[in-house]
């Protein structure tokens, strides 16, 4: 249903220059929260953005990483393939304060009044993400207001996903914003659960970026590792990978999979590369005689070549540098495979490059809520494939 006296393709009006909007743009403060697929903990980054002379201007001020104990870990993974109405209304209200607390930690390292706050963005914990039709993220924003006393800005998904939009991904406004190179195209690769990566020309501007999701990041590879060892979280410092050989037939079948060739704008999650395709991944492995490492080392090949694959289909930009953010970035058997596809290209952990990798993501959400408070575009509509630009996420008052 569309609003009368007005089309759905027809372009919105953006940017409101009330007061509250021009002193964003003059200087504000957010903190930016996100809990990825990978489900390793939260992140958290407090950030100062600017608008100077038409460019965006930024300084982390401090972040933090707040690891999650295996039973909240377990009850979030659990959620992603469906517990009782009970559970899932506790876990929306208790990452909430987990949310809270990781906003608090990250304000704290930073020496930041909270009187200089100017809100809080919020990812939340995606729990389902059905490209072309909904997306649903938990951790309850009212909590995180109400524990913080800081105005809460969240759900950003879900108005790309309205405006016809995959609501996904998010991240390459920052990425062209704050991060592109002077004078040559950068390619971004996050290497969260999820792989996504952003191709971004000079200079900061947005015509010309490309973004998508390239499949499977870290999500296979330490699903395979607590198979071969269930103490370990991940493949700590990739010594399961090291340890073993790939099963190239288990690679080339996986390769198969009709998401790796299907065109941007498209995005991915756990909905597909879920614990059953794990449990697949693992049988194809033993089937052909391979050990617990080989299945990791089969994995690692799998996640470099779907992203290898992803560049030489829909990346044909002259990129000449990579940098690799998330924990994928921290896997050396990954980054050294990455080096070998990607070359001639230079590949280089985001964290040498520009700062802490690890921040990378909350930093982006910070981004998108300044843009709300700006009342400015959050998404890139070539990336996401929605109608136009539009405000991103909704406010829970302090």
């Amino acid at each position: 249903m569309t609003a009368v006296g007005r089309s759905a393709t027809d372009p919105v009006p953006l940017g409101h220059r009330d007061a509250d909007a021009d002193a964003a743009r003059r200087g504000a403060v957010v903190v930016g929260l996100m809990s990825g697929t990978s489900l390793d903990g939260i992140s958290a980054a407090v950030a100062r953005f600017a608008e100077r002379d038409g460019r965006v201007v930024h300084e982390v001020l401090g972040t933090s990483h707040r690891a999650y104990a295996p039973a909240q870990r377990t009850r979030l993974a659990a959620a992603m393939q469906g517990t009782t109405p009970q559970e899932t209304c506790r876990l929306h209200a208790d990452l909430g304060h987990w949310l809270a607390e990781a906003a608090i930690a990250a304000v704290a390292e930073s020496g930041v009044a909270w009187g200089d706050v100017r809100a809080i963005a919020s990812h939340g914990q995606t729990l389902w993400h059905e490209p072309g039709h909904s997306t649903w993220q938990i951790g309850d924003p009212s909590v995180i207001a109400e524990r913080t006393g800081v105005e809460v800005i969240a759900d950003f998904r879900a108005r790309d996903m309205a405006a016809g939009g995959q609501g996904a991904p998010l991240v390459p406004l920052a990425d062209a914003l704050l991060y592109s190179a002077p004078g040559h195209w950068r390619a971004l690769q996050n290497i969260g659960g999820i792989g996504n990566v952003s191709v971004v020309p000079p200079g900061g501007v947005l015509e010309g970026v490309r973004a998508f999701d390239t499949g499977p990041g870290v999500v296979l590879i330490d699903a395979m590792a607590r198979r071969a060892d269930p103490a370990l979280p991940f493949d700590v410092d990739g010594r399961l990978a090291a340890q073993g050989r790939p099963v190239e037939a288990v690679v080339a079948a996986r390769l198969a999979e009709p998401y790796f060739a299907a065109a941007p704008p498209k995005s991915t999650g756990r909905e597909l590369f879920s614990a059953a395709y794990a449990d697949a991944l693992w049988r194809d492995v033993a089937a052909a005689g391979g050990t617990g490492a080989d299945a990791v080392a089969t994995a690692v090949e799998l996640t470099a070549r779907s992203i290898a694959d992803a560049y030489a289909r829909f990346a044909p930009e002259p990129v000449s540098e990579v940098l690799v953010s998330g924990g994928g970035a921290r896997h050396p058997g990954l980054l050294s495979r990455l080096g070998v596809l990607l070359a001639p290209r230079t590949v280089a952990a985001f964290t040498t490059a520009i700062y802490d990798g690890e921040a990378k993501e909350a930093v982006a959400f910070a981004l998108l809520g300044w843009r709300h408070l700006c009342g400015e575009p959050g998404n890139v509509p070539g990336a996401t494939g929605a109608r136009g630009p539009r405000v991103l996420g909704v406010r829970a008052p302090a």
